[in-house]
């Protein structure tokens, strides 16, 4: 699994419309003040995930974008195969290659990494407590980059 920038940041834009989903449809722009992401790179990011089925788009006066399907059903995963290229991180084996032990370990982090993404979803992402970000060690939590707004 590829995590980049692209992938954070729409994850990001897709944790904003999940907290809004109550709100009706939110604009690219409201996103790009509130999250400080440019409207033209959400407008990329949004092409993607519109192609993926994960928002839809609606036009017109109070227009935006909205959830697709409730954010309960939608994973991080999800968001990240969208909008990432589909380059595979994990190196496939050729029949009687050796592959070093550095390549193993890279492989199965890669897999457990896809596995935890791929059973987190977007609402368990927004939902996640403002106290557990970071613990008592200073790990930080899985949002805490993220810009709650109080919409």
């Amino acid at each position: 699994m590829k995590l980049s920038t692209k992938g954070r940041h729409a994850i990001t834009a897709m944790m904003e419309l999940a907290l809004r989903d109550s709100q009706g449809p939110v604009t690219l722009a409201d996103i790009s003040v509130e999250q400080s992401i440019s409207v033209s790179y959400l407008e990329q990011l949004f092409a993607r995930l519109r192609n993926h089925g994960l928002v839809t788009g609606m036009r017109g006066p109070g227009g935006g974008y909205c959830l697709r399907r409730p954010a309960s059903e939608i994973t991080i995963a999800e968001i990240l195969s969208a909008v990432d290229d589909a380059m595979p991180a994990r190196r496939e084996r050729i029949p009687g290659e050796e592959w070093p032990q550095s390549v193993i370990m890279w492989n199965q982090l890669s897999a457990r990494i896809y596995d935890y993404l791929n059973g987190l979803t977007l609402a368990e992402a927004v939902n996640q407590k403002e106290d557990s970000k970071d613990d008592e060690q200073g790990n930080v939590g899985f949002g805490s980059g993220f810009q709650q707004t109080a919409a």
